[in-house]
């Protein structure tokens, strides 16, 4: 069951190589990477209150629920839930929104760990990829899913998922002649090797990334190590000549796929810093990023901007009428890597003398200007929410808005976007590649973040979320190791809190605890990455649970059930029984976590994968 070129099998759950596209036409003013004046809309842009979702959305939920109901009746027909009519149920409930399964998938953060890995788990959802809606297959989640949120390094994935016209992971894993799009033998520190890109060598690459940035700093834009850093991962990421430099996150609201209803709705997430300060906590305020917001529903800033004209000289909520607009400033590069401004330090590891003096300039007076304290941050100045919720917005009298990695608050799956009361998800899929332990795998440390923060009634503003226990206790039960499932028992909750099925990073085809800051994949490793992450989606396929698909099936109708009083199947309550906490506790310190490979599936591979972890975190 091993994808890609290098390993082929009869039975590969990934399907052949097919050439990647390139998405629709870039939106930037000027043509590049600075953003640029435009004369604004009649309807001048304003920063909403955060109290009910945007119009925009409203109206594409109406689209994507009822593009959601096919799907859902396929993948739900397929899970054989044993004496429920999925079709029937579904066709009943139809017109019903709030008992139609609302679904999220949030990626969480961990370099490209966490891209590989949630890119696997994305392959094995989505039904376009070739075997996923097999037997054992979970193909149709994803177009059954309204919500799909990113961090750090997931943002990277679901930045260049839609940033590529919402292609397959098969597509981007296997491009195109030419195009480095998700090729990463080459580190970000090298550059891409293609010339089809117009990128001759390393230092062509250099004098580009020097050049892209210094022209946003000639328009008079602060800019920060994150311009250089967006600039970088958008060779990577984005299919398009020199990275697209002129794509923004928010033309992701003019694709067709989009428009139509076709995907679901991508969120990333971010943390502000309070001025002043260089500590993130819990507390932090989170921001997202959606194609057309950016903004906070924390009671703090409480409040979004439209993405489009967020380079725009806001003041209390308006853009002075004799003030010009500004489009481009949301660049599709920038966006991602202020999601992950924490591996801003990758280019900060150059070596002076392998780099064009012009560049190696630009990054040092960067860092001279804003300061070595400042190397993980991403500047937005203006501030789009200056002056605006003057008693409780901590940056409400920054010229700046200083925005960090998502996960630098403890919560490195983006949950937050997911538990919004207005958005209503009854259950989220958490993808979690963190590296929690000694050696790199998750421990559930994430959940209990967002657990520990929903129970702040400083912050909290109406979302609930299930119990989560202790991390000791995640690895004493194992519940770090094969998906979990927390907050079963509707009635036990408080607030109307989602189901959370807990899909932890684990070693089926490979150790895949590759460290954080790995900075180059070649395509074997990459490849058996992605392999790895749709065994962990599936359970190896069904192999290692043939009721897993079952099991998957009830996670999704488990919401509706409570809310039509429907009873839930004999199926359905074995499969809660297998996969909920049951609220035991064990916070014995446990020993160190080293997970032996499930289902048998493990490849040679598996010594040089350790032997470069290690090499890699040391």
């Amino acid at each position: 069951m091993i994808l890609g070129n290098a390993f082929v099998e009869e039975d590969a759950a990934i399907a052949l190589p097919v050439l990647a596209v390139k998405r629709g036409a870039p939106d930037s003013p000027t043509g590049g990477y600075a953003p640029g004046n435009v004369d604004c809309p009649s309807n001048r842009p304003i920063i909403r209150s955060a109290s009910a979702l945007s119009a925009n959305e409203t109206a594409w939920l109406s689209l994507r629920r009822n593009k959601t109901i096919a799907p859902m009746t396929s993948f739900l027909t397929r899970a054989k839930i044993s004496g429920f009519n999925a079709s029937e149920y579904i066709s009943r409930i139809a017109n019903d929104p709030a008992a139609l399964p609302n679904i999220g998938i949030a990626i969480s953060g961990g370099g490209y760990r966490a891209m590989l890995n949630g890119a696997g788990f994305i392959a094995a959802a989505d039904s376009r990829t070739e075997n996923s809606t097999n037997a054992g297959g979970i193909g149709g989640l994803l177009q059954s899913a309204t919500y799909l949120s990113g961090l750090s390094g997931g943002a990277w994935l679901v930045g260049s998922l839609y940033a590529n016209n919402f292609s397959t992971v098969t597509t981007l894993r296997d491009g195109s002649p030419g195009s480095s799009v998700w090729q990463f033998e080459n580190s970000i520190l090298k550059g891409p090797e293609s010339s089809g890109l117009s990128i001759a060598n390393t230092a062509d690459y250099y004098n580009i990334l020097e050049a892209d940035v210094g022209s946003k700093a000639d328009a008079g834009y602060e800019t920060s190590i994150t311009d250089y850093w967006g600039r970088a991962l958008s060779f990577q990421l984005v299919n398009a000549s020199s990275g697209g430099p002129a794509y923004s996150f928010s033309s992701t609201a003019l694709d067709e796929s989009f428009l139509t209803g076709e995907s679901p709705f991508p969120v990333l997430v971010a943390d502000a810093r309070a001025p002043g300060t260089t500590i993130i906590s819990l507390n932090s305020t989170v921001y997202e990023f959606n194609p057309f917001e950016l903004g906070s529903w924390d009671p703090t800033t409480y409040g979004f901007a439209p993405l489009r004209y967020i380079g725009s000289s806001f003041s209390g909520g308006f853009i002075p009428l004799n003030v010009t607009c500004v489009r481009g400033f949301d660049q599709v590069g920038f966006v991602m890597g202020t999601s992950s401004s924490l591996f801003n330090q990758f280019l900060l590891q150059i070596n002076s003398t392998d780099i064009p003096d012009k560049l190696n300039h630009a990054l040092t007076s960067t860092l001279e200007r804003i300061g070595s304290n400042e190397n993980d941050v991403s500047l937005f100045k203006p501030n789009p929410f200056f002056g605006y919720n003057n008693n409780t917005n901590e940056n409400a009298q920054s010229t700046q808005l200083t925005l960090v990695d998502g996960g630098e608050d403890g919560q490195n799956i983006p949950l937050s976007p997911l538990i919004q009361p207005f958005r209503a998800v009854d259950v989220i899929f958490a993808v979690d590649s963190s590296a929690d332990t000694a050696f790199f795998w998750p421990n559930g440390t994430s959940l209990v973040a967002t657990y520990r923060r929903s129970l702040n009634i400083t912050l909290e503003n109406g979302t609930a979320f299930p119990a989560i226990p202790d991390q000791n206790t995640f690895v004493n039960l194992g519940l770090n190791k094969r998906p979990s499932f927390f907050g079963c028992d509707a009635s036990n909750l408080t607030g109307e809190a989602p189901l959370i099925v807990y899909v932890p990073n684990a070693p089926y085809t490979i150790y895949s605890n590759f460290s954080t800051f790995k900075p180059d994949y070649n395509n074997t490793e990459r490849n058996l990455m992605i392999q790895n992450g749709y065994d962990v989606a599936t359970m190896g396929n069904g192999t290692v649970d043939s009721e897993w698909l079952t099991c998957v099936g009830c996670a999704l109708l488990s919401r509706s059930f409570t809310k039509t009083g429907t009873e839930v199947p004999a199926a359905c309550i074995t499969c809660f029984d297998r996969y909920c906490w049951n609220g035991t506790v064990n916070s014995t310190l446990p020993i160190s976590y080293e997970p032996e490979a499930i289902g048998g599936y493990l490849l040679t591979l598996v010594v040089t994968t350790l032997y470069s972890s290690i090499l890699y975190f040391i």
